[in-house]
């Protein structure tokens, strides 16, 4: 299934991604830092949802609360929230 969701307190605008079979696929940032979020999807290309979670949740970004690995987590988070 494919989401799009809407970042806050980052550089990046939305986040567009899918999950299947509990995998992350095709994660795609709106906006940002393009090279580094290019860096970011292909890591997490295949992995678990939950490691995902587990591995970008809670990272900040240049004194700021939050960052767009956090904003990928949170969404995934909010996803597995709704289930």
């Amino acid at each position: 299934m494919q989401y799009e969701y809407t970042t806050k307190g980052t550089c990046s605008r939305s986040i567009l991604f899918e999950i299947e079979d509990g995998k992350l696929k095709n994660v795609q940032y709106i906006g940002g830092c393009n090279g580094n979020l290019k860096g970011i999807g292909a890591l997490v290309e295949g992995m678990d949802v939950d490691a995902v979670i587990a591995r970008l949740e809670g990272i900040s970004c240049g004194g700021k609360p939050t960052s767009c690995p956090d904003q990928l987590a949170t969404a995934l988070k909010q996803i597995k929230a709704g289930e």
